[in-house]
């Protein structure tokens, strides 16, 4: 039978909540703000210039404007408490938006290559020197919001997107000045669409690595950075483990600071309240992971019983 007794040990972990909004508040405002009325500028001069690279251009920054809304709102919602019913909290809001944002920017692409298709077969005279000047002006702008977020990109998928989004919207407006110079020297009607063509396979390509990581997190898949082997060695190297099963590592939110383990071990005697905390502020050094439940059971369950028995009663290892 498991043993009898429950613990739950802390290990290292500040449970302080992150300001509401996160510390890219002014950021994902500012960025907003920039963005969206760019967006209504560059439409209309894409419009008016008869340019399918502009028209691109500016339904990517629109997606990019709703991008950056709920990469916002979730790190807002990330910031708020547990609550009886959402008792881990809301931070995996951030891997819900991520997930959110990826769908919207695929699917910008899709009515943006119809549209592109459209104008490569009936090709019209575009207006360079604005195609050009209105490029010019959302290189600087998405060149800006890029740099804001430059700092955060590195350790939150939900903020590697908005930074991603605008880094990729700057190049594109890049080729777009390129595309309108070539046209305005060549009068080659036929390059602004090839050139949109070009620019929609750039950002599928490079969206293509977020989609895959966002996928991953709402998978609840072992986070990169953590070899599952080496957790596994691990906790069968600690004093009495026979065994383990039912091993399971995810990430709760989108920045990868809250990574969880369950487990569940087979040690006869069962564990102690030191044990356990040594446990889990060894999961903690040794693999950053913060939140960590182990089952400790005295011998090998039933293969029926491993989902857990009714007159089961296991002890558990809880570190946050």
């Amino acid at each position: 039978m498991p043993h009898s007794h429950h613990d739950h040990s802390h290990a290292g972990h500040v449970h302080a909540a992150p300001p509401a909004g996160g510390k890219f508040s002014a950021a994902f405002a500012l960025g907003i703000g920039l963005n969206l009325a760019f967006v209504v500028v560059e439409t209309i001069g894409g419009l008016w210039a008869n340019s399918t690279a502009l028209l691109s251009d500016a339904g990517h920054n629109l997606s990019d404007v709703l991008s950056l809304v709920l990469a916002w709102g979730a790190a807002w919602l990330a910031g708020r408490p547990a609550t009886g019913r959402y008792t881990f909290g809301y931070r995996g809001a951030t891997i819900q938006a991520a997930l959110l944002n990826a769908a919207l920017l695929y699917g910008a692409l899709g009515f943006i290559l119809w549209e592109t298709i459209d104008h490569l077969r009936h090709p019209e005279p575009v207006k360079s020197g604005a195609v050009m000047l209105l490029a010019g002006t959302g290189i600087v702008i998405n060149g800006l919001t890029a740099w804001l977020f430059r700092a955060g990109q590195k350790g939150d998928v939900n903020v590697r997107g908005a930074y991603l989004h605008m880094l990729t919207d700057a190049l594109v407006s890049l080729g777009v000045v390129v595309g309108g110079a070539i046209t305005y020297f060549t009068g080659w009607v036929w390059l602004d669409p090839i050139i949109s063509l070009g620019l929609l396979v750039v950002i599928a390509v490079g969206s293509w690595g977020l989609l895959r990581d966002t996928i991953r997190l709402g998978l609840q898949a072992v986070p990169d950075g953590i070899d599952l082997e080496q957790v596994r060695q691990f906790l069968l190297s600690r004093p009495g483990v026979q065994s383990l099963h039912d091993l399971h590592i995810w990430s709760m939110s989108s920045d990868g600071h809250d990574t969880a383990l369950m487990a569940h071990l087979v040690r006869p005697g069962g564990a102690d309240a030191a044990w356990l905390a040594d446990l889990a502020a060894g999961l903690l050094r040794e693999f950053h992971i913060h939140h960590s439940t182990v089952q400790v059971e005295d011998s090998e369950l039933p293969d029926g019983c491993r989902s857990g028995c009714a007159e089961a009663t296991p002890a558990l290892a809880h570190a946050r």
